[in-house]
């Protein structure tokens, strides 16, 4: 979704398998031993967020609260238990379109290690009664989460990513670097100061095929400066059943995959906040945009829903952070 510049200035690019994605980082310079230091710090600490936050890793914290918190409060790091009273906000702030207990829907429709697969009424009631940040009990006095019943799961799958970006963003900044941008995979990306050769890091995110004629055309392009891109969309993980494509975004309020918009797009400061705001929007968009998109000063946001009257895509933008495409 989002695509990179192309590069017409001296830069170190580095590159990092981790979070299951490709992570991407252009430093802008000459200083190649500086930059390539700086550089791996950064990437370094996505891969301990990655070691922390990992819902496939059994020694992670999340792997362990999944294990132990529906029978015995467990203590965490302050990272990870502020990162978990974030969650907790957005939850709020979202009315449940954001929610990090949606494991146990994500494995009953076959998107937790899997492709995708229809699942059964009984198995979708069930897990159902299993999702909802209500059933998360965090002592803010302790720095523990304990679970209300069996079975509830934590996955920082809809906000890991930007947590990892955020944090690895001001490890650079710590390192001294003003200019740089970090991207990990086709969703999240973030733009520190700007390239040299222009005022800001401008990302374009791509058109569906559909609307673009089967050619890789931009949908959009958001200049970034000192802020983050997060792109949530239908598309990507999903599966085909009975003439519907379902996708891996579900909506834990209904326990349904996300079907009243095809992309959704959030410009924000904080990485965190814009990966989760980026999936709230993505499910709630198309009839809740003005507030979401005033949750926060500065938050730009974008959605593009899936049918208007004359049968094309109809785009919505809240806040001034796009170039559109002229056929969008």
């Amino acid at each position: 979704m989002p695509r990179l510049p192309n590069l017409k200035y001296p830069a170190v690019v580095l590159a990092r398998e981790a979070m299951a994605t490709r992570f991407e980082l252009v430093l802008p310079g000459t200083e190649t031993a500086r930059l390539r230091a700086a550089g791996e710090e950064a990437l370094d600490e996505i891969e301990r967020i990655e070691s922390a936050l990992s819902l496939y890793r059994p020694d992670s914290e999340i792997a362990r609260v999944n294990s132990l918190a529906a029978r015995q409060p467990v203590k965490l790091s302050q990272p990870v238990f502020r990162l978990l009273q974030q969650a907790r906000q957005l939850w709020q702030e979202t009315r449940g379109a954001f929610d990090i207990t949606i494991a146990p829907l994500a494995r009953c429709w076959g998107f937790l290690g899997g492709a995708g697969a229809l699942p059964s009424p009984a198995a979708l009631a069930e897990a159902r009664q299993i999702v909802g940040m209500d059933l998360v009990e965090l002592d803010d006095g302790q720095g523990t989460v304990r679970f209300q019943r069996p079975g509830v799961m934590l996955d920082l799958g809809a906000i890991g990513k930007g947590y990892a970006i955020e944090m690895a963003v001001r490890q650079l900044g710590d390192c001294g670097i003003a200019n740089a941008l970090l991207h990990g995979g086709t969703s999240s990306v973030h733009g520190l100061g700007h390239p040299p050769d222009d005022s800001a890091w401008r990302v374009a995110i791509e058109a569906p095929a559909a609307l673009a004629g089967g050619k890789a055309l931009p949908l959009a392009v958001a200049p970034l400066v000192n802020e983050g891109l997060s792109v949530s969309a239908v598309w990507g993980k999903s599966f085909a059943a009975g003439g519907r494509t379902y996708g891996h975004i579900l909506d834990p309020r209904s326990g349904q995959p996300a079907d009243s918009a095809l992309l959704a797009a959030v410009v924000y400061a904080s990485d965190t906040e814009a990966d989760a705001l980026s999936t709230a929007l993505l499910l709630d968009g198309k009839t809740d945009h003005d507030r979401l998109a005033g949750l926060r000063p500065g938050l730009k946001t974008l959605v593009l829903e899936k049918i208007g009257a004359d049968g094309r895509p109809q785009l919505t933008t809240r806040g001034k952070m796009i170039n559109f495409h002229p056929d969008a």
